[in-house]
């Protein structure tokens, strides 16, 4: 299943995809595509639905982020061997875990507003997961039963309020606009294997990463179980799990995010994101 959430800002509508492609409301079924929802049996609900006696939305709605309701946004640093090489960082032992506010999410092809004070802010491709269901100290082998489904995240990034300003990552990874998340959420029955995605991001036309999730150094079921051992994982926490090399940080000599830029991104499967600085 692929799901949406479409309408403006703040106003969103349950969706889900239709074997053509087209969006059906999905509000007479689900108030809202969120973690809770999912561990309430929204997928054995969906998976019942007759999508063709579903009204159909017509045009080309806005589409908002694919999950509602995010209070915990984790993110993976530095996952990709190659992404620490090129950024002059030593390869991780063990996971880099950081934070997104939950304030920074936007729909796929929303626009992504430079901060006051930006002078070095960055693109970053990830795939991201939703949890489904409260998930504490499980196993490797347990991990991908507690995913509910997968879908592209564009961990935005201002290198200079990130690495040059001292203490945490967090403050460059927070600012409004700096998660787009979408288009759909893609339920984890369709993405048997989250290590064997390609996934790249063009800046202007120009291709500048292109890797596949094979090359993580600790992959989807690693990250879950890892985690886990630490912090109870709720339903509807999103982790993205970091970015392959071709970042503009590793870049020389380095280039960043100016208005009018248009990046677009996107994972095997889990459709395509469009973003316009300004």
């Amino acid at each position: 299943m692929k799901l949406v959430r479409f309408g403006k800002q703040g106003e969103e509508r349950p969706g889900i995809l239709d074997a053509d492609g087209a969006i059906r409301d999905l509000s007479g079924v689900v108030s809202d595509i969120t973690g809770p929802a999912f561990e309430a049996g929204l997928f054995e609900t969906l998976s019942g639905v007759d999508l063709a006696s579903l009204p159909r939305v017509e045009g080309q709605p806005r589409l908002g982020p694919c999950v509602g309701g995010v209070k915990n946004f984790i993110a993976i640093g530095l996952n990709y061997v190659d992404h620490a090489v090129e950024t002059n960082a030593p390869i991780p032992e063990e996971p880099i875990i950081f934070n997104k506010a939950a304030s920074c999410i936007v729909g796929p092809n929303d626009d992504v507003v430079l901060p006051k004070g930006s002078e070095h802010t960055d693109w970053e491709v990830e795939l991201a997961f939703l949890i489904g269901k409260r998930t504490y100290e499980v196993s490797e082998s347990e991990a991908l039963d507690h995913v509910a489904g997968y879908f592209i995240c564009n961990d935005v990034s201002e290198r200079r309020f990130q690495l040059e300003m001292g203490g945490q990552w967090v403050k460059g990874k927070c600012s409004p606009t700096f998660g787009p998340i979408g288009p759909y959420l893609v339920t984890r029955d369709e993405v048997p294997d989250p290590q064997s995605l390609t996934l790249w991001l063009d800046v202007n036309g120009e291709r500048l990463q292109n890797s596949t999730t094979a090359n993580m150094i600790f992959p989807v079921a690693h990250l879950v179980s890892y985690l886990s051992r630490f912090m109870v994982l709720e339903a509807g926490d999103i982790v993205t799990t970091g970015t392959p090399p071709g970042v503009g940080l590793g870049m020389k000599p380095e280039r960043y995010l100016r208005k009018g830029d248009v990046m677009e991104l996107s994972v095997s499967g889990l459709g395509v994101q469009r973003q316009r600085v300004v």
